[in-house]
């Protein structure tokens, strides 16, 4: 390689600027225009800031920190943290990392600046007696394309398309593959704002973040932290942590489920029972026996055993898991997933007597005799009636009787569901689109075409059923009629014709109770020949025999319990749908907590 020429007068080159006027600028007496994109001062719009920590984490020079700011009260909400970042200008580099990755776009740099001034505190962002960013500063750097530090579209969840899943009942959503599981793992900021939400608190940032470096292991051991049923919410949770994912505010949420589903498909079978069986930490002394097998139930068992207490379950059922079995369609929850949970469940030394009903095979009151403590945890399996003329035909089928015989027929345990060529389905949430969606399968098999229809009293947008659920099913064809409420079942010659209905115009009153307000004036009618019925469902005491239930507190249709699931007898504990309402991951929760609080209970009766 040649060396560069030598000019021996390029030195004399700046003898020019001796001849021109000097520009000196008496800092910070005068000002200034500074440039386009100078790095001055940083501006947050604290309304709009979530208190994530992205920026703090991210500072090379760890001049943020966050706080709980003096003079800004903030009441931490589902989403937000009470926290607001604090920026040390002694330290900042003013590198713009906080802006390139700031997850809301609340944090800019301003143009300005101060070099010298005497009040240190000056050099910390931080609100004062006049205001947040009361004088208004002009604006200088901003992220752009180029400089966003966040990937903020998720990686797409390969199905099958819609013709092909409409006929078959077999799970339709693929999973993530390695490299897409990681590279969707990789969008995370690890901001934990969705353990927050999680009603199981889940290591979600943790058990992600070991996806991302392709430790299976220590992401299963996260996962049984707090969540014993993973196959099964790593396919119909609720998500709500993706519902508060502080990127999904400028983009789409990380697919924390699909992570979840992934670290169960893919971890080694041997290493998954490792964890499961080494979580049994000690032996405990007490006897519990839990009635239910559904998410509740089962969680509280596991954890019960982990604590080393030995635990029954009494289910009535044919086989374990509540509406997870029973109510959940196999397209999206396959026996396999639940059959997973449930053996390891099984293999910790959880005793599961099946096919056994409490208040009929033995009693309450038996169960209270043999065993220390017993766990409630029997959910909302009884359907409501919808109480308008023509309700009482054959041909009117509550979805929790129809539900579970279309899971025993797709086992091989019962005959094909009657359905009709045209069917009417009364209901907007989860279980409504269950029993519409499965409704279009079972005719694709019989009549090769299919015609469901769904009225709700919400309108389209405001429907309950997940969104995800409302546009796979308008992609199968079910068609929906939103802000309508049922008013007769029209039957001629023995036969039902058609349903009609009539304009919601409100659905709760001024004091939020459920309380429809119809105008009679405005009526539509859909055609069809058979209506299924998805309006709630509600407890079934039965077993519980007058004089206990003379004992408890109920809230409505609920057990009222303390914070730890014991209800007023001291014994007793209850959780999931009888306490909390209908969802999966709450009902888990509540079977961690009455377990932790039963062990209390144990230890102080010792």
């Amino acid at each position: 390689m040649k060396e560069p020429k030598i000019n021996l007068l390029s030195p004399l080159k700046g003898v020019k600027y001796l001849f021109k006027k000097p520009v000196t600028l008496n800092v910070p007496k005068e000002e200034r225009e500074a440039a386009d994109r100078y790095r001055g001062f940083h501006t947050n719009d604290w309304e709009t800031c979530i208190g994530c920590g992205s920026c703090s984490e991210i500072c090379p020079t760890s001049a943020i920190s966050m706080e709980k700011v003096p003079g800004l009260e903030i009441d931490p909400v589902e989403g937000k943290t009470d926290e607001r970042p604090v920026i040390d200008y002694g330290r900042c580099c003013w590198c713009a990392f906080c802006v390139d990755i700031c997850t809301t776009g609340s944090l800019k740099m301003s143009k300005d600046y101060v070099f010298i001034d005497p009040n240190p505190d000056k050099f910390i962002y931080i609100p004062d007696e006049e205001g947040i960013n009361h004088n208004q500063p002009e604006e200088g750097y901003q992220r752009n394309e180029e400089t966003d530090l966040l990937e903020l579209e998720r990686r797409p969840m390969e199905q099958a398309p819609a013709e092909e899943r409409k006929s078959s009942f077999m799970e339709y959503v693929k999973g993530f593959s390695k490299e897409e599981a990681m590279r969707e793992a990789a969008r995370c900021v690890e901001c934990g704002i969705c353990t927050n939400t999680c009603p199981a608190h889940m290591n979600i940032p943790e058990y992600i973040n070991a996806v991302f470096e392709d430790d299976l292991k220590e992401a299963s051991d996260y996962l049984y932290k707090t969540n014993p049923l993973p196959a099964v919410c790593g396919r119909v949770c609720t998500h709500k942590c993706e519902d508060v994912c502080s990127i999904a505010h400028r983009g789409e949420a990380v697919s924390i489920r699909w992570l979840k589903r992934y670290i169960v498909d893919n971890t080694p079978d041997k290493t998954y029972e490792d964890v499961v069986m080494s979580t049994v930490s000690r032996k405990g002394e007490g006897k519990v026996a839990i009635v239910g097998a559904g998410p509740a139930g089962l969680a509280a068992a596991y954890y019960l055993r982990t604590l080393g207490h030995a635990v029954t379950v009494y289910e009535e059922k044919p086989l374990p898991g509540g509406v997870m079995r029973y109510g959940i369609p196999r397209y999206r929850l396959p026996d396999e997933a639940l059959d997973k949970d449930v053996s390891l469940i099984e293999k910790t030394g959880v005793e599961l007597l099946t096919g056994t009903r409490v208040g009929r095979d033995i009693t309450l009151e038996e169960l209270h005799e043999k065993y220390d403590a017993v766990f409630l945890s029997t959910g909302f399996m009884d359907p409501r009636d919808l109480g308008v003329p023509g309700s009482e035909h054959a041909d009117v089928i509550n979805a929790m009787d129809f539900l579970p015989r279309v899971t025993d027929y797709i086992r091989g345990a019962g005959k094909q569901p009657d359905v009709h060529e045209h069917a009417v389905v009364i209901g907007g949430g989860n279980v409504a689109y269950d029993v519409a969606r499965s409704v279009v399968r079972l005719q694709m098999e019989r009549y090769g075409q299919s015609d469901v229809k769904v009225c709700a009293l919400e309108c389209v947008k405001e429907l309950p059923a997940d969104l995800e659920e409302v546009e796979e099913g308008s992609e199968e064809g079910v068609k929906v009629y939103g802000g309508w409420g049922p008013k007769e079942i029209i039957i001629e010659d023995g036969k039902i014709v058609r349903l009609d209905l009539v304009k919601c115009l409100s659905i709760f009153d001024e004091n939020g109770r459920f309380s429809p307000d119809f105008d009679e004036e405005l009526t539509l009618s859909i055609e069809g020949s058979q209506v299924f019925v998805s309006i709630g469902q509600a407890p079934d005491y039965r077993y519980l025999p007058e004089s206990i239930q003379n004992q408890l507190e109920f809230k409505g249709p609920r057990i009222r319990v303390d914070e730890g699931g014991r209800t007023s007898l001291e014994w007793l504990f209850a959780g999931g749908d009888i306490v909390k309402g209908p969802d999966i991951i709450t009902a888990v929760a509540n079977g961690h907590e009455a377990a932790k609080s039963i062990d209390a209970y144990l230890e102080s009766k010792k």
